[in-house]
């Protein structure tokens, strides 16, 4: 099995925005190396999809970041059957961080992945091949995180800094009934600190956070913990020695300093090693979450 790839603009008329999509899924046709900005990925770019009742996956960047820092692990979920969509989320991405601290920010993230979802199942190549029984997964880094909690049901409130009034606010998102499993990785969640804020996120989860986690540490997965009605449901480890970024491809040799955070691990973690462990991991849960027909690469 390849990985096909294909550009897909979404609108979103909320914001006023265009969400821009990379979507990896199974191909057949020959890959060959491509570079995205300054990533390079071997892909078969516009490749025609392979196989069907596909289970598609969404994965949320984290604040001021890049989909393409997943692509080692969007590419191995599409060999393995996968349809992967890779939302850049305008106002909050490495291209734009315009919205980043604000409340408005925090309302239209879990939007751009409803809206995503919407766009690819009218999708006339993609959505006829995709699973309509299986559900969604929604995989979240960091402030993806947040927003994978938003979309299965979580009511997130402001702190009074990220409002223009500097007042706390609930933040008005929708529920999207499609979402049935979240990977939460250093996931940032004191949106959800209030009484019953994750009480509507019933759906299982895989949860990874690093020993060493300078921007979100253990508190942010107590509260989620806490918060869930069925906390048993969750799949929680501690990875050892990890830091916030560990959980993303390694960088490439030019962007990769002790001056870029996101290249950076803990002394004596190996970032390259770990990653196979982690998308092991991951296609493992979403198999048995969504109830998956997709099998490894042939």
């Amino acid at each position: 099995m390849t990985v096909g790839c294909r550009a897909l603009e979404v609108e979103d008329g909320v914001q006023g925005a265009r969400i821009p999509v990379r979507i990896l899924y199974p191909a057949r046709a020959p890959e060959r190396l491509e570079q995205f900005g300054p990533y390079s990925l071997s892909v078969a770019m516009e490749a025609p999809v392979e196989g069907e009742r596909l289970p598609l996956v969404v994965i949320s960047h984290g604040t001021g970041g890049s989909p393409w820092t997943y692509r080692g692990m969007a590419a191995h979920l599409a060999r393995a059957g996968f349809v992967v969509a890779l939302p850049e989320h305008p106002g909050n991405s490495r291209s734009d961080n315009s919205l980043a601290g604000t409340a408005v920010n925090l309302e239209n993230r879990p939007r751009h992945v409803r809206r995503v979802l919407d766009a690819l199942f009218a999708d006339a190549q993609l959505g006829p091949r995709l699973s309509s029984s299986a559900g969604v997964g929604v995989i979240g880094h960091s402030m993806g995180g947040y927003t994978a909690l938003a979309v299965a049901g979580g009511r997130p409130s402001s702190f009074p800094n990220e409002s223009p009034d500097g007042q706390p606010r609930a933040i008005p998102v929708v529920r999207d009934p499609r979402v049935r499993a979240l990977v939460l990785l250093a996931p940032a969640s004191p949106w959800f600190m209030a009484e019953g804020a994750l009480a509507g996120v019933d759906v299982p989860i895989l949860m990874r956070t690093a020993e060493l986690d300078e921007h979100t540490p253990a508190m942010h997965a107590e509260i989620i913990l806490r918060g869930v009605p069925h906390p048993e449901r969750i799949d929680h480890r501690v990875v050892p020695n990890a830091g916030h970024f560990s959980f993303q491809s390694p960088f490439p040799p030019a962007m990769t300093s002790p001056g870029f955070a996101p290249s950076q691990d803990p002394r004596g973690f190996d970032r390259a090693a770990f990653q196979p462990v982690l998308h092991a991991e991951l296609l493992t849960f979403l198999r048995d979450s969504l109830g998956s027909e997709a099998r490894p690469q042939a």
